[in-house]
């Protein structure tokens, strides 16, 4: 995706070999032109998979995943990585590893929003090691649904996660593929 592309090239910045911050346009202040775009790419790829929801991780999936679920005419369900007082025990969770926060989390899933039937799309803001998204997946897979693919605005594909996901048999779709960070320097996948 051109536009993301250049985003990340004029605004993101590369923190370290492994963290790249785009805080100008999506994950603190967040570009709604931008977020529509990228919700127009995946909607095209995913398309023909039959899709019935689409899930993101709260919070900087949010985003892309409206947007996303607004043009394939879907609900959209966040995972919530925080307790909340007003989910009762009847919920779906597993632990998750956060490369960028380094600790562990619940990821939580509401019973009532996923059935057997279903074909989920998860959308998420990055993938590095592919935890977030394993995370998602096995909470879809533990309600009996299906993960019918993957979206991800920015993938590290130094890092383990997008081969690790695809090993797994998961349909990857990523919009920036990063090959290499360091301080002051961000190279795309040719």
């Amino acid at each position: 995706m051109e536009s993301l592309h250049k985003r990340i090239l004029e605004e993101g910045q590369a923190l370290s070999e492994n963290v790249l911050k785009v805080d100008s346009f999506l994950n603190h202040q967040v570009d709604p032109e931008l977020m529509y775009e990228m919700g127009t790419y995946f909607k095209n790829y995913f398309e023909n998979h039959k899709i019935t929801k689409v899930f993101t991780i709260e919070s900087s999936g949010i985003a892309p995943a409206v947007m996303t679920a607004m043009q394939m005419n879907l609900p959209m369900v966040t995972l919530k990585k925080q307790n909340s007082k007003i989910l009762n025990g009847d919920v779906y969770q597993t632990t998750v590893h956060s490369f960028t926060k380094s600790l562990d989390y619940e990821l939580t899933l509401s019973k009532k929003y996923i059935n057997d039937e279903d074909n989920i799309l998860v959308i998420d803001d990055f993938l590095a090691n592919g935890e977030a998204a394993l995370g998602a997946a096995r909470l879809i897979e533990e309600a009996g649904a299906k993960v019918a693919g993957i979206g991800i605005v920015i993938e590290k594909s130094f890092q383990k996660g997008a081969q690790m996901l695809k090993d797994k048999g998961y349909d990857v779709y990523s919009l920036a593929r990063i090959a290499k960070l360091s301080k002051g320097i961000i190279e795309f996948v040719k």
